[in-house]
């Protein structure tokens, strides 16, 4: 005579909950776990929107402590901070509003002249509301001729150039950055060219937008940039005879030595040795 087989009862739904929470990683859930994850995922996806992709970002450098002090000189408290300097990465389509037509009016004029839009802009980033092209150098002056003279474009103000120093952005140390607006659409974006601090050297915006004479002319002499072409690149704000450009995140804190009361106080990056 055969045993009737009995049938295990059912646990309450709050053990269900919390056997499923038990499941270590790589482990298979108990019966009856898997199914009541699947139903509350659904009913969850049903009121949370999907997340929107991420913007990779592209790291520069790595800091830590703070206020530029290192081993038993800090006093400050913070020698255990570490933190990341990124910038925001290239962007993927659409990048929303006029965005897309810009670039799309752009590609069209650089494809038709035979330099090609993928060989002139190395990428595109939309942040915080801002277009940006990061253009290759050599091809500088075509993007900015297309950019003020095509009609659907028509950026024909340049806000003018300034510079940034990212010493760890090996290759790329140097970037000339330009604001361009469109009076006649009512646009503005900007413009972006990197360059090894081994070779510094930018094409000369001057003959396409004159106002950036003295622009550039402030940019080498705080930056180093070299801007090619330009009708009297000479330094604007230091003297002629000064060494370094004074901008540069690597230049000394610099100062005088001051004389008081018969002792000499050094200049500040000269008191106290930091790395």
């Amino acid at each position: 005579m055969t045993e009737p087989t009995s049938t295990p009862a059912t646990p309450p739904a709050g053990e269900k909950a919390d056997a499923a929470a038990a499941v270590k990683p790589g482990e298979p859930a108990p019966a009856g776990t898997q199914r009541t994850s699947a139903a509350a995922l659904e009913a969850g996806s049903q009121n949370v929107p999907a997340a929107a992709p991420r913007t990779p970002l592209e790291v520069v450098d790595v800091r830590t402590g703070m206020f530029g002090v290192a081993g038993t000189g800090d006093t400050s408290g913070f020698g255990g901070l570490v933190r990341t300097v990124a910038m925001p990465g290239p962007s993927e389509r659409p990048y929303g509003g006029w965005f897309d037509e810009v670039v799309d009016v752009l590609a069209e004029v650089l494809d038709e002249s035979g330099t090609g839009y993928a060989a002139a802009v190395e990428s595109v980033v939309v942040d915080r509301g801002d277009l940006t092209l990061n253009v290759a150098r050599e091809h500088l002056l075509e993007v900015v001729r297309a950019l003020r003279d095509d009609p659907d474009l028509r950026f024909e103000l340049s806000l003018g150039v300034s510079g940034v120093h990212f010493p760890h952005d090996e290759g790329r140390e140097l970037h000339a950055v330009y604001h361009v607006v469109s009076v006649t659409h009512g646009r503005r974006l900007r413009l972006e060219v990197a360059v090894p601090d081994a070779d510094p050297h930018v094409p000369s915006t001057t003959a396409v937008y004159p106002a950036n004479d003295w622009h550039e002319r402030e940019t080498w002499d705080f930056f180093g940039i070299v801007f090619d072409g330009h009708p009297g690149l000479a330094r604007i704000q230091m003297p002629d005879d000064w060494p370094g450009h004074p901008q540069r995140k690597d230049y000394p804190l610099g100062g005088i030595p001051v004389e008081y009361k018969g002792a000499t106080v050094p200049p500040p990056d000269q008191r106290r040795s930091y790395s």
